[in-house]
């Protein structure tokens, strides 16, 4: 097949994508949305939610814009580069801002028809809310795919070599990047701010149940599950997805100085280089097949029918690039290559290192729910603590997001070797492309977590009966469950897609090896390791600063509205919108700044030092966020075990307890861990990695 035709056909998947999204989101808009109390309640989040996108966008308009210009002038001069690079930077943030504001739009119109659907079953609200899921998750590499192969097609065109071309192309990477920053960070503080301030003002100290629609607060809660974990979590996958096509793509470009690999290939030497796009075009339509397949029946086990979609399509997607790669590249090639040196590569040697990547993709993913998920050992031993006091809760939990650090660090560490083993560096990256493949149905699954909390949240406030809550709390579960898992799968593919584009920056800047033992680069490696806490340590103090704005502003209302109380009168809901959106805008940009500056600052003093700073970023970076999100997410379920009914030694401790009270306070300490500055942290790991490549052309 000729190159030319390949390349075409790839963004017909990307489309057909957005297509089948489009027709989920009609499916999703023509069903039944409630009563007029629900639909009020449902309307309030939106208009919450599409305030804070606005905001933020017209914040970051103006950073695209700068951004774009400073890198028109820094590589119209560069002969391995372009200032078309600022064309492809703006495209990437486009398709990355486009992708949550659909998926958001979808995820707020969803909520409320799952409630609806909540009231004749548990299968019909896992169909509508699995559905905004897989609008989001279907936007996300279908504008992926498309923008990405549109961009290669162009720049193909063009009378360059091929190096300036993917050149050119990591601008796409370095927009989505961008966005994905301030959308988790922002996002990220906007709903722990409104998180932990509804929970600490409702639960603590006013003593009102979860939901309850005279918590002020409650609005801006769900508020912030759609910005923060649909479209912030849409972003970050976003970024993971094309970075791990771009990382893939500059490393199999070094095939075309290799004379047996060229001679070979039916392709003209660029199979390599298209095979990441293929293979995310082919996970496209695997990831839609599948999405068929999850399904429930009433009493039926709602977990169990997400797990067969998302692992079976994993399980095809492996089967399906058996084929693909032996008919792409040639059964077996010597090349010589920077970094790796003279290396005999092989079809199927590229083949095992995507199935190392849909295996530890995978594998992360169960360890992560073996130590966040209700009726686990480590969940209920944070549980057992909090019968002592709150004290022991929060010891307890940190206890379980460190040792929740060894085994993925270990399936990570393995990966890497195994891929390596069998492909190089080029294996690296092409693993990260394979855990990233079925991003559309993984993203699905994520995002069904927080359109089945706001549907919890919208039958409370509704005050339907109680089997209605009843399901609805079954699917929040599960989602809370997914949720982690799908943050451990983001930190997983973040370490991955890092690491490739860390092999991809030493190719073009020119850089043999890092030597540790060299002052410099040990300095850079100690930098490198130091910007999760410190990044993370803003991400925390902002979620703290704002929610004690919440907090004081929720006990105003308590304090001057009579009737609030007594629930004769409506709280002023916009005012703590207001707070939330306020915060997050104001406390995103220094940590963005952060993230864009070192690099390059650390960049232009020596470039070998920039290669430890990205060494030493990536290994602190993965073990934080692990540790964090999975602290995090044992601390809320463990709450919600005790909410269930705990027993310990004949004692039962439910609702209201002492234990039930210490629960509260880890599951408050946790949200902006697992909420937050976790997650925040695998966008800045590839954030500085494609700083890195991209300014590599200015510094070789």
């Amino acid at each position: 097949m000729d190159a030319s035709l390949i390349t075409y056909l790839v963004p017909v998947t990307g489309l057909l994508a957005l297509i089948y999204a489009f027709t989920r989101a009609q499916w999703i808009a023509r069903q039944d949305a409630g009563t007029e109390l629900m639909q009020e309640i449902a309307g309030n989040i939106a208009r919450g939610a599409r305030a804070f996108l606005r905001r933020e966008y017209r914040v970051l308009i103006v950073f695209v814009l700068v951004v774009a210009a400073l890198l028109a002038v820094a590589n119209a001069t560069q002969p391995d580069s372009s200032w078309l690079i600022s064309v492809s930077f703006i495209t990437g943030a486009l398709c990355s801002g486009l992708a949550g504001f659909i998926g958001m739009t979808v995820a707020t119109k969803a909520n409320v028809r799952t409630t609806q659907a909540a009231r004749t079953g548990l299968g019909p609200a896992l169909n509508v809310a699995f559905s905004g899921g897989l609008v989001m998750g279907l936007s996300v590499v279908g504008l992926g795919v498309l923008g990405l192969s549109l961009l290669f097609i162009l720049y193909s065109g063009l009378d360059w070599d091929f190096a300036r071309v993917i050149n050119v192309i990591a601008g796409f990477s370095l927009g989505a990047s961008s966005i994905a920053l301030f959308a988790r960070v922002g996002g990220g503080i906007y709903t722990k701010a409104a998180d932990v301030g509804a929970d600490l003002a409702g639960k603590v100290y006013e003593g009102i149940p979860e939901d309850d629609p005279r918590n002020p607060a409650t609005i801006a809660d769900n508020v912030g599950d759609n910005v923060g974990d649909v479209a912030g979590m849409g972003a970050d996958l976003f970024e993971s997805y094309v970075g791990s096509i771009i990382g893939t793509m500059v490393l199999g470009a070094a095939f075309l100085d290799a004379p047996e690999f060229v001679a070979q290939d039916a392709f003209g030497g660029l199979s390599a280089v298209l095979l990441p796009l293929v293979l995310a075009g082919v996970g496209i339509l695997v990831s839609i097949v599948g999405s068929f397949f999850v399904r429930v029946r009433e009493g039926g086990n709602p977990q169990k029918a997400l797990n067969i979609g998302e692992f079976g399509a994993a399980g095809f997607m492996a089967v399906l690039s058996y084929f693909i790669i032996r008919a792409m590249l040639p059964a077996e090639w010597t090349a010589t290559t920077p970094l790796v040196g003279t290396f005999t590569y092989t079809a199927t040697g590229v083949f095992w290192a995507v199935v190392i990547g849909l295996v530890a993709g995978t594998l992360i993913g169960l360890v992560t729910e073996f130590y966040t998920a209700t009726d686990t050992r480590p969940v209920n031993g944070i549980a057992r603590q909090s019968i002592t006091g709150s004290a022991t809760n929060i010891i307890a939990g940190l206890g379980v997001g460190m040792y929740s650090t060894g085994i993925p660090a270990l399936i990570l560490a393995i990966g890497i070797i195994g891929a390596h083993h069998f492909a190089g560096l080029y294996g690296i990256a092409i693993a990260a492309v394979g855990m990233l493949s079925v991003t559309g149905i993984q993203l699905a699954v994520d995002a069904y977590g927080p359109i089945s909390d706001n549907a919890g949240g919208i039958a409370e406030m509704a005050e339907l009966p109680p089997e209605v809550r009843q399901r609805t709390d079954k699917l929040d579960a599960v989602g809370n469950t997914t949720a982690a898992i799908g943050k451990g799968f983001a930190i997983g593919s973040a370490a991955l897609t890092a690491l490739g584009l860390f092999a991809a920056f030493m190719t073009q800047a020119g850089i043999d090896s890092i030597d540790v033992a060299q002052p410099r680069i040990l300095a850079g490696v100690l930098i490198g390791a130091m910007l999760p806490y410190v990044f993370s340590a803003m991400a925390m103090g902002a979620v703290g600063r704002a929610a004690g704005d919440m907090i004081k502003e929720v006990g105003r209302q308590f304090r001057e509205i009579k009737g609030l109380r007594e629930g004769t009168a409506r709280a002023e809901y916009e005012r703590c919108v207001d707070i939330s959106t306020r915060a997050a805008i104001r406390e995103m940009i220094a940590p963005g700044l952060l993230a864009v500056l070192v690099p390059v600052i650390v960049g232009f003093i020596d470039k070998n030092m920039l290669g430890g700073l990205l060494a030493g970023v990536t290994v602190s970076g993965v073990l934080f966020a692990i540790f964090q999100a999975n602290a995090g997410g044992a601390w809320d379920n463990a709450k919600k075990t005790i909410e269930a009914d705990f027993t310990v030694d004949g004692a039962t401790y439910s609702k209201g307890s002492d234990a039930h009270k210490a629960a509260v306070v880890g599951d408050t300490v946790g949200d902006p861990l697992k909420d937050t500055s976790g997650p925040s942290l695998n966008i800045l790991l590839k954030l500085i990695a494609v700083v890195a490549l991209v300014i590599a052309p200015l510094i070789a």
